[in-house]
């Protein structure tokens, strides 16, 4: 059961967290808009254009990212006053155990976390896809893909298409290959010097050469046009910038096990969005206890000290968390232990902390 000082407590946190939000969050749009004014400018862009189509997305993206922080200096923030006051001294010695001081501040994180945990999984995917479609037309002012080259692509087990140049516009691919394979070894190839989408999983090609291979004897055939069911659909060559971003949770698990089927490489940077979108909330739990632990011993310098070493701690956990990201990315760390790693380490900073706090 809620007590009344538990009530207390979340309501002191979860008021210092939405303060704290709106601060940075102002700031950074007041940063963010000094940069691109000169773009939106350029564009001819309206106030409610700008609102509506970039900014609306900007500001929960922004907040949800930096969630776990806002939560850990509002628990410094909170709790020093407390200290300051006397506060945490006189429940101690009222005969409140400095475990049962810490359950409204996990309530608190609980309610934060879940909170971050759906609107970052299922309701700031979709607005991510307008931002940063925004930014590629308005800001970035990238030109559309119309042709890739080298197109190779694992259609089903066994079974790897490869195009030498594909045309985005007219949906035609040029020096198409066809492997089939059983195990290791080729079983027959199909080459054709033209490939084009029709509809669903269905492809046309013309001027075809078909290689078969039994045993040691080769066997060839050659025609002119042909139609084939491929597992293929032109969307799959090309992927939009920060593609990851743009996907739910379920969207981004089953694209990852659809293409690690498809044998597809470079899935890290998605691999470690799944793995954000959990150890995020995670993290506010770790974050509220370590700022506990920290500010609620009394101590010369108040507040101030208290939140010197909340930044301090916080800037830490940033510096770990982008080098997991850059080691990832870069590196090919294996994205659940780069993400994961260090919550594990501050959640043992947090132990000790909880060790050597004033009982």
């Amino acid at each position: 059961m809620l007590k009344t000082l538990d009530f207390y407590i979340i309501k002191k946190v979860l008021g210092a967290y939405v303060l704290s939000l709106l601060m940075i969050i102002s700031i950074a749009i007041v940063i963010d808009i000094t940069e691109k004014m000169d773009d939106f400018y350029n564009e001819n862009l309206t106030f409610m254009e700008v609102v509506t189509q970039y900014y609306i997305h900007f500001v929960p993206y922004y907040a949800n990212l930096f969630s776990p922080l806002f939560t850990f200096i509002s628990v410094i923030f909170i709790t020093s006053k407390l200290a300051f006051h006397s506060e945490i001294i006189a429940m101690l010695a009222g005969g409140i155990s400095f475990a049962r001081i810490i359950r409204p501040y996990m309530i608190s994180a609980a309610l934060i976390a879940l909170f971050t945990f759906y609107i970052g999984g299922w309701v700031i995917p979709p607005g991510n896809d307008q931002r940063l479609n925004f930014e590629s037309v308005h800001v970035d002012h990238m030109p559309p893909f119309h042709v890739l080259h080298n197109v190779q692509l694992m259609t089903a087990p066994g079974e790897i298409v490869y195009m030498e140049r594909y045309d985005l516009k007219d949906s035609i691919g040029y020096m198409f290959s066809l492997d089939r394979f059983d195990g290791k070894v080729l079983k027959s190839r199909l080459t054709a010097k033209v490939a084009w989408f029709d509809s669903a999983d269905t492809w046309t090609i013309r001027k075809y050469l078909l290689r078969e291979f039994v045993g040691m004897r080769e066997i060839s055939t050659n025609g002119d046009s042909m139609c084939l069911n491929l597992s293929m659909h032109p969307s799959e060559f090309v992927l939009a910038k920060n593609h990851f971003e743009r996907l739910t949770n379920p969207q981004l698990k089953e694209f990852i096990e659809h293409q690690e089927a498809r044998g597809r490489a470079g899935l890290n940077n998605y691999k470690l969005e799944y793995h954000k979108r959990y150890a995020g909330p995670f993290g506010s739990f770790v974050l509220a206890f370590i700022g506990v632990c920290v500010a609620s011993r009394k101590v010369r310098g108040g507040t101030g000290l208290h939140m010197f070493i909340g930044l301090a701690l916080s800037v830490v956990y940033i510096l770990c968390t982008l080098l997991s990201s850059i080691l990832t990315s870069q590196a090919s760390v294996n994205p659940a232990l780069a993400i994961w790693l260090p919550c594990f380490v501050f959640a043992c900073v947090g132990g000790v902390l909880y060790y050597k706090a004033q009982k």
